[in-house]
């Protein structure tokens, strides 16, 4: 049984069904581990949802922040703007409701010990473990799937706090998990978020470092997938594998296989 890691679909369909053939990928056998953001900004975001859920077993995915704005988007917490076009048509299907509720019973978190790899959208926060990872990825599952989810989503918009505390509460907390979860790249020395930058880590201001960049992370000593990160694109390291390449912006969609000593890299070329 293989185990790939891909990176971020947003929307890419093709390029995804492309790969798939690429790996020969065989559901009852092997299973894809997708990074999140499987929807937005792509041709086809209906067709990848769809297509994911219906993997059923085969595939995990980890709720991104472009999945969590479906979710949002489809809830009435926020209005609908054209920025977020490419979502109208999934929005008005026919089946919206139940793609939208397997969406938000997705996890932000994903951790199997045999590989000893944890997988999430944008990363973890220097001072969580994985084991606290998984527990306060769990605090916002429970919350996404509570009866009060659209006030959730709403609520989860924001920059603020930009510091982890466990005396944070309510929406505050969960908002600064979705962050670190979803959105998060660069951090300061005091590992405080800087949810502002996106662009190559080489260019940011002096005083901010990639999230994991800092000085002695809890969660060193495991492996990290995640993606997000299109101007960071491909690193395979022991600990650390970052894959989103771009598709959507033409460049290529990435799958790493996890369950060999040495990680395989395959790609497709992305979106045209």
């Amino acid at each position: 049984m293989a185990v790939y890691a891909i990176g971020d679909l947003q929307g890419c369909y093709d390029p995804f069904r492309r790969l798939l053939d690429e790996l020969a990928f065989e559901p009852s056998k092997d299973t894809l581990w997708l990074v999140g953001d499987i929807v937005n900004r792509g041709p086809k975001s209906l067709k990848a949802l769809r297509f994911v859920r219906d993997l059923g077993d085969s595939a995990v995915t980890v709720l991104g922040n472009h999945d969590l704005h479906l979710l949002a988007l489809h809830a009435g917490a926020v209005r609908f703007g054209r920025r977020f076009g490419t979502l109208e048509k999934l929005l008005n299907a026919s089946d919206a409701d139940e793609l939208c509720d397997w969406l938000r019973h997705r996890p932000l978190a994903h951790y199997d010990k045999k590989l000893d790899t944890l997988l999430v959208h944008a990363g973890t926060h220097p001072r969580w473990s994985i084991k606290r990872t998984l527990a306060h990825a769990q605090e916002v599952e429970a919350a996404l799937q509570s009866k009060d989810y659209p006030n959730v989503l709403g609520k989860m918009y924001g920059n603020t706090p930009n510091a982890w505390s466990n005396k944070l509460s309510g929406y505050k907390r969960l908002r600064f998990i979705i962050n670190c979860l979803t959105r998060m790249r660069m951090v300061t020395a005091d590992d405080h978020l800087d949810l502002n930058f996106s662009g190559s880590p080489w260019r940011a201001r002096k005083g901010l470092r990639p999230w994991f960049d800092a000085d002695d992370p809890k969660w060193f000593g495991s492996r990290v997938a995640f993606g997000h990160w299109s101007a960071l694109g491909l690193i395979v390291l022991p600990d650390l594998i970052s894959l989103d390449t771009g598709c959507v912006w033409g460049r290529q969609l990435t799958a790493v296989r996890l369950d060999k000593r040495l990680p395989r890299v395959i790609q497709v070329k992305g979106q045209r």
